[in-house]
């Protein structure tokens, strides 16, 4: 099949062509993100390869199927950003990714509470500058500490194993407890307890109506004083300004997030020589406890591996009519 791949980088050219050796379909990568707009690029395509941030609404959709695209593939997990009842309205089928490397995010939320806690990028910076002061980087031991873990799917389950090394206590927020966890001292509590009890959340659900913004001005409330928070999920789990204003009033501790409400208007993109025209992002890197890293939570050799080996199953799949179902999403995900 004729593949047209958005938002492409350079790593996922290396790893799809040489993944695609072994499936031999046509692909073509275009760095653009997909939209409204760029749909025009699919003209003459079989298939059409999205990644987090396009836009593949209604408008998008019509416009794929008016190109006659039936297969729509997402080399992610996530699928927020696809308005599936459009999609099923224009028969395009649409597979993802459920899982490729969950210890890829998992280490590197795990990465984000190390940095915050101990300050090492701060550290870093000094030395390179010959100050090797001690001054302000006074951290916690993690050991000993209460985890407040909330989704407990692949990857919060991959993030407990990694905790388990620490000898701290966990708590898990999870509307679908895992019963093996519960077996291994996992103990599930509610949101308000967890928030209330954890001196580190970290959010590992998928973005839906009922977790879109769970983390509010409401629910900061119940937030142990000084308390760090950890978002390797989806930027819109948090209310933004909220979050700001906690850290500010000294409520929430330090943030570490690789995922941002606007994401789409920066991540993925140099803008070093550019002004950022987004207050909001802007006020969160001025703040000395906070640390962002741009969505890069997922980005390991073998994580882009088994991204490309999933998505080119699924476009295989398709062609042959077999169409994996536990990859295919539709409206009945919608809950």
């Amino acid at each position: 099949m004729k593949v047209a791949f958005f938002s492409s980088k350079s790593y996922d050219e290396e790893y799809f062509n040489q993944i695609n050796k072994k499936y031999g379909h046509e692909l073509q990568f275009f760095e653009t993100r997909l939209d409204s707009h760029t749909v025009k690029l699919t003209k003459e395509f079989d298939a059409v390869c999205a990644f987090v941030n396009d836009k593949v609404d209604a408008k998008t959709l019509k416009g794929l199927s008016k190109r006659n695209i039936k297969l729509l593939t997402l080399r992610c997990a996530g699928f927020n950003n696809v308005d599936l009842e459009a999609a099923e309205k224009h028969g395009i089928t649409v597979l993802r990714v459920p899982a490729y490397s969950p210890e890829a995010v998992a280490e590197h939320a795990l990465a984000l509470i190390l940095t915050l806690n101990r300050k090492t990028h701060k550290a870093y910076n000094r030395v390179r500058e010959g100050n090797f002061s001690l001054e302000r980087l006074t951290g916690f031991n993690v050991s000993g500490k209460t985890i407040g873990v909330i989704g407990t799917g692949a990857i919060g389950r991959a993030f407990i194993q990694l905790l388990k090394g620490f000898k701290t206590k966990i708590k898990a927020y999870d509307p679908y407890p895992n019963e093996q966890l519960k077996k291994e001292g996992v103990e599930y509590v509610s949101l308000e307890e967890l928030l209330t009890e954890s001196d580190i959340i970290s959010l590992h659900c998928p973005l839906t109506p009922e977790t879109h913004r769970m983390i509010n001005g409401q629910t900061l409330k119940h937030v142990k004083q000084g308390a760090m928070l950890i978002n390797t999920s989806r930027g819109k789990l948090i209310d933004t300004e909220a979050v700001i204003d906690a850290l500010r009033e000294k409520k929430l501790g330090s943030l570490g997030i690789d995922v941002y409400a606007e994401e789409e208007k920066l991540f993925f993109k140099d803008l070093s020589e550019m002004i950022i025209d987004d207050d909001t992002i802007s006020r969160l890197i001025a703040l000395p406890n906070v640390l962002i890293t741009a969505h890069q939570a997922f980005l390991t050799r073998e994580a882009l591996e088994q991204i490309a080996e999933t998505t080119l199953q699924n476009i295989s799949g398709f062609e042959k009519g077999q169409i994996n179902k536990q990859n295919q999403v539709g409206t009945e995900n919608l809950g």
